[in-house]
């Protein structure tokens, strides 16, 4: 015997809505986390631009990006990130 259940737009717009909601407040919160540090780990600076972290870690190894390794992590600082943007815009 299967079950078979079926939802139409009007039902699951709110669920949508809800689930969409959390998540960017979720993300809003990682972001205020952040604010005021001197650098950032891969994982946060790829968290405040909204890319994965091997986005990063790639560029850096292309040398589009520029990283200093802090112990035993890769960190960025916000100046970096920010001449690192303004490069990808001459160059979409």
């Amino acid at each position: 015997m299967s079950l078979k259940i079926q939802f139409d737009q009007d039902d699951l717009r709110p669920l949508v809505h809800l689930a969409v909601a959390e998540a960017l407040d979720r993300l809003e919160d990682e972001r205020a986390k952040l604010q005021g540090r001197l650098a950032l780990t891969e994982p946060e600076a790829a968290v405040l631009l909204g890319v994965k972290p091997h986005v990063l870690r790639d560029c850096r190894r292309r040398g589009e990006l520029q990283g200093a390794k802090v112990g035993s992590k890769i960190v960025y600082t916000r100046p970096d990130l920010l001449e690192f943007l303004d490069r990808q815009k001459e160059n979409p």
